[in-house]
């Protein structure tokens, strides 16, 4: 398993009248954890869209627990526990400064040939970073230094 986590400030424009972190600002938190846990195992989307690869997402379910606020500071845990397919699916779990679980989610992305515009198989470069990670069965973490 792949388990990253980032923090993120929320900002005053990510907030509702509330002072709440707007529900459709987690989509993006969601995609800055996804890029910062590829780039920690060495791995750049930049790079696999150049190569021709887009990786839409597929579904994303969110269950919010309690709210975030303006001005916290959020630690966001993302992890890959299966092996990507055609598909790839990333579990969130977000956490305020006291240590309390406000948001799960989870989005499952697939691979696409921009070409065509039809699903694949993920490119051999990119399962490369995965492999010592899923490998017999062996289950491993990346986390922060």
């Amino acid at each position: 398993m792949i388990e990253h986590s980032v923090q993120i400030r929320v900002r005053y424009s990510e907030t509702d009248q509330m002072a709440y972190v707007y529900y459709g600002n987690y989509a993006s938190y969601f995609e800055v954890a996804r890029v910062e846990a590829f780039r920690r195992i060495g791995f750049s989307y930049k790079e696999m869209e150049e190569a021709g690869v887009m990786m839409p997402v597929l579904e994303y379910k969110t269950k919010y627990l309690k709210p975030a606020k303006y001005d916290d500071l959020l630690t966001i845990k993302v992890y890959i526990k299966n092996k990507p397919g055609i598909r790839i699916t990333f579990d969130y779990e977000v956490y305020n400064e006291q240590h309390v679980l406000l948001t799960v989610a989870e989005t499952t992305l697939v691979f696409i040939n921009s070409q065509t515009g039809k699903p694949m198989l993920p490119p051999p470069v990119f399962m490369s970073f995965f492999e010592k990670y899923y490998t017999d069965d062996k289950q491993n973490q990346i986390q922060n230094s």
